[in-house]
């Protein structure tokens, strides 16, 4: 069964400077996160979709563990070279069943792994939270990282009051990656979510799944179709920008943001 699109990390320098400029965008951030492994977050929820603004605050609190190494060292040594969309995130009902899946397709890159931390509602009150964590790997895409999310209390975790924008995005439509030559990228991304197939699209192609699609482009294509910059691609494929679901006029609207193109428009 295919596994929708769950969280997308956007790695920066300037944690709190980012939440104000999505701020400033229209949409509506939630409460300043730590992890026991050093980042910090700030969250934009979706229904069963967010995006998880991150910075490595505390680096001292880094070590050898699985977070550590995939997660904390990993955005902060991203986000030194460029600030970007830096990890793509699956939806998970079996974190033990997504590594057997990923060990037989031969892209597991981690055990399942659990952490746990305190949440916040949006009236300030704590709540208990914990995810597992199956990271997938493909080789040929060192500057992006790819797991599923088993949520264990998301009853904790989504909230409608944090769900309405005041810039009109109601959902994730796609999230865009560019790679120099996509067809190489293709069985992994269909390995890592379970799809049965890919829709060729110009240049590149689309896999859609339960909850939005990835887009696959050459930078070409996606300066043509989106008329933004594209990141360097000289050392991998990279995460590019998302595409926004809501409720504005047809007119397209385009924005480049920290290292992300944040794409308000009608969807295919």
């Amino acid at each position: 069964m295919a596994r929708g699109l769950d969280h997308i990390v956007h790695a920066v320098r300037d944690l709190d400077g980012a939440a104000a400029l999505y701020r400033d965008l229209g949409f509506t951030v939630g409460a300043r996160n730590r992890h026991p492994w050093g980042t910090h977050n700030y969250i934009v929820q979706f229904p069963g979709f967010f995006i998880e603004l991150l910075t490595l605050a505390e680096p001292d609190k880094l070590s050898g563990d699985v977070f550590s190494e995939n997660f904390g060292a990993y955005n902060r040594d991203f986000a030194a070279r460029h600030e970007g969309l830096s990890m793509l995130v699956l939806e998970s009902t079996d974190s033990a069943g997504d590594v057997a899946a990923f060990e037989s397709a031969g892209i597991a890159a981690s055990p399942s792994t659990r952490f746990d931390r305190e949440g916040r509602r949006p009236d300030g009150t704590p709540v208990h939270v914990a995810f597992s964590l199956a990271f997938a790997r493909d080789p040929a895409a060192s500057e992006t990282r790819f797991f599923t999310c088993q949520q264990h209390y998301p009853e904790n975790f989504w909230n409608p009051a944090f769900q309405s924008h005041a810039n009109g995005a109601t959902g994730i439509g796609d999230v865009v990656m560019v790679a120099s030559e996509p067809a190489r990228h293709r069985d992994f991304l269909l390995a890592f979510t379970g799809a049965e197939a890919a829709d060729t699209d110009g240049d590149g192609f689309r896999i859609a799944l339960p909850r939005g699609a990835i887009e696959v482009l050459t930078p070409n294509a996606y300066t043509v179709r989106y008329d933004l910059s594209p990141p360097d691609t000289s050392t991998g494929p990279r995460l590019a920008a998302m595409r926004f679901t809501g409720s504005w006029p047809r007119r397209r609207r385009l924005v480049g943001a920290l290292g992300a193109g944040l794409i308000f428009a009608p969807g295919h």
